[in-house]
């Protein structure tokens, strides 16, 4: 059996997926905030209790917020900041006793919807995160790709597409940046977009909900978003022309996503038709821990 750990900024989840790829066993704990060692202890202590129910060994595979650098082996890019610039990998090795994979949550979110999920079957999917963060992951014949420089599908450190002058040079990006698709197209930068067109303070909930009630401020801030969210899946179409684009965070709830999207890709698509297709999240919060316990696969277990 197969343990997946998914670690956020507040909740660490882990599951135990059986032999038909089910979860079976699930349990969560508060991610230590700002506690380096807490988080370590806090994975250990998931799997020995997850083993314990279960009474046996299983493989792990941990998804995590940023990526591990091939060049130092230690963390980088984290929102959990306490990893940053750390040998996270070796120290759960160590505190597990055993061989672990790790991968990028987003990564995991794109390997659990092509493995039984949204995009099951497909050659090519690309999996897109829209919540507190815009990340992205790239699957390819059910494997994860991560690149020469571990950074596959972050295409949320991109510029966003074809800006129009008002766009330009676009919101700083925490990352430093200005006019980054993160910037654009997270939950906050939704949020943001609004306030600064009508001087509401609203979440992206909100905007939504009052959108379908026919608020027309609210509608106009879906369009913005709208248009700049099919100009971005455009460029990662013409780069990377997936079969299936999975939507995965908070904002891929809003339904309509998936109806007006596509109605408005095809004028950025380099192609003379368009049949990639954009659909929800199956497992929607449970496919970080589907995800990671997919990073090995049954007969790999050492």
């Amino acid at each position: 059996m197969r343990i997946g750990i998914d670690l956020g900024g507040t909740k660490i989840e882990a599951a135990a997926l059986g032999t038909q790829g089910e979860i079976v066993l699930r349990r969560r704990v508060a991610t230590p905030k700002g506690d380096y060692a807490g988080t370590v202890a806090a994975i250990a202590g998931l799997v020995a209790e997850i083993e314990g129910a279960l009474g046996r060994r299983c493989t792990v595979g941990v998804g995590m917020p940023g990526s591990l650098s091939p060049t130092t082996g230690l963390v980088r890019n984290s929102n959990s900041t306490s990893l940053n610039g750390r040998a996270f990998d070796r120290d759960v090795i160590a505190a597990l006793a055993r061989p672990v994979r790790f991968a990028n949550d987003a990564n995991c979110f794109a390997l659990s919807e092509a493995i039984g999920g949204a995009g099951d079957g497909a050659a090519v999917v690309f999996g897109a995160i829209l919540g507190t963060g815009v990340g992205g992951g790239v699957v390819i014949g059910g494997k994860v790709l991560y690149g020469a420089n571990g950074i596959a599908g972050e295409w949320g450190h991109s510029p966003l597409p074809r800006p129009s002058d008002d766009e330009r040079p676009g919101p700083v990006c925490y990352c430093g940046r200005q006019g980054c698709i993160e910037a654009f197209l997270s939950g906050p930068a939704l949020a943001r977009d609004h306030h600064r067109a009508t001087g509401a303070a609203l979440d992206a909930e909100t905007i939504a909900a009052r959108a379908e009630a026919g608020d027309a401020a609210a509608e106009a801030t879906l369009r913005r978003y709208e248009d700049r969210l099919a100009r971005a899946l455009a460029a990662v179409m013409n780069l990377l022309d997936p079969d299936v684009i999975v939507l995965g965070g908070g904002l891929s709830a809003m339904a309509r996503l998936y109806e007006r999207v596509p109605r408005l890709w095809g004028p950025y698509v380099f192609s003379d038709a368009v049949t990639t297709r954009l659909l929800p999240p199956r497992f929607g919060d449970a496919s970080g821990v589907r995800g990671a316990a997919w990073l090995w696969r049954p007969e790999e277990a050492p």
